[in-house]
């Protein structure tokens, strides 16, 4: 028996111990976070403050805590702070700012990560909703992103995943709506916790859903987060 094998068995128990504890459907979070070199100062605090606030909101609601996973991948270099957890073990990591902007590769680690996820959670019987990507960027990328269009695209069609863009200050929405099929949400300022205040407000109205239904998301503009 080579490491491979041996590490891919003992991880086996602790997998049918968690959905044996926890066997409720889950609703996959991929939050792909922009910390790159101009994301410095307030903007870096503010992000790590709507993280915690994203935590809170979404641990202090029974249902959402068991079937909300979350998973956090950043950009300047890529990431990944958080692998899928649910939000009674999610810890909000804290953010620093440095680097370029490899938005091509921080998209793909986190397609990697949930297609690994999902395979684990249908291998073991448990129901999934759609997963969410949430891509947040301030700037345009310093790295290959041409193939993104065609991959999410793919990815939407085939009800793989639900995509999500959003910009911040100097964002490039050009390149954004090239990548997205949803037209690109806009934050106004660096106002993230009242994002993710929003954000998590929807995870709990999709993981208070069966999964299939379909489900009307909070509005927005109640938050104040979001500048048409």
């Amino acid at each position: 028996m080579d490491d491979h094998t041996y590490l891919y068995d003992e991880q086996q128990p602790f997998a049918a111990a968690e959905f044996a504890e926890n066997p409720e459907p889950r609703c996959p979070c991929v939050l792909l976070l922009d910390t790159s070199a101009s994301m410095k100062g307030d903007s870096i605090k503010q992000l790590n403050d709507g993280l915690h606030a994203f935590r809170e909101e979404l641990y202090h609601d029974s249902l959402s805590m068991k079937r909300v996973e979350v998973s956090v991948v950043t950009f300047g270099p890529v990431r990944v702070m958080h692998d899928f957890t649910t939000v009674d073990e999610f810890r909000a990591p804290n953010l620093k700012a440095s680097g370029n902007t490899p938005l091509g590769s921080a998209v793909e680690k986190g397609l990697v990560l949930l297609k690994k996820r999902k395979k684990i959670l249908r291998d073991n019987g448990i129901k999934l909703f759609r997963p969410w990507i949430f891509l947040i960027t301030d700037g345009e990328p310093t790295d290959s992103w041409k193939h993104l269009p065609k991959v999410v695209r793919n990815g939407e069609e085939n009800k793989s995943f639900s995509f999500f863009a959003l910009g911040v200050k100097e964002a490039n929405f050009s390149v954004l709506r090239e990548i997205s099929l949803r037209e690109p949400m806009k934050l106004s300022g660096i106002r993230f916790t009242e994002f993710f205040l929003w954000l998590s407000a929807s995870l709990k109205s999709v993981s208070h859903s069966n999964p299939g239904d379909k489900v009307s998301l909070p509005d927005y503009k109640p938050y104040g987060w979001s500048e048409v």
